[in-house]
């Protein structure tokens, strides 16, 4: 069973480069373990689907047409 993608290109784009400058701040800056939550966003933008948008309904990927 696979989960219906909800994100579209841009957004899973986005999330990625989110997720990496997060993950970074546990290496340089100010080296805080809060920046392992850049984990989520990557891990949603490779999978494709957001747990929190199909709760609000929201979906940034274009639908096929059959």
């Amino acid at each position: 069973m696979s989960l219906p993608k909800n994100m579209g290109m841009i957004d899973r784009a986005l999330r990625i480069v989110a997720g990496l400058v997060l993950i970074s701040l546990v290496f340089v800056g100010p080296q805080t373990p809060w920046g392992w939550i850049g984990l989520v966003p990557l891990l949603t933008a490779f999978v494709g689907f957001c747990p929190a948008y199909t709760l609000l309904g929201i979906r940034t990927c274009p639908l096929k047409h059959s």
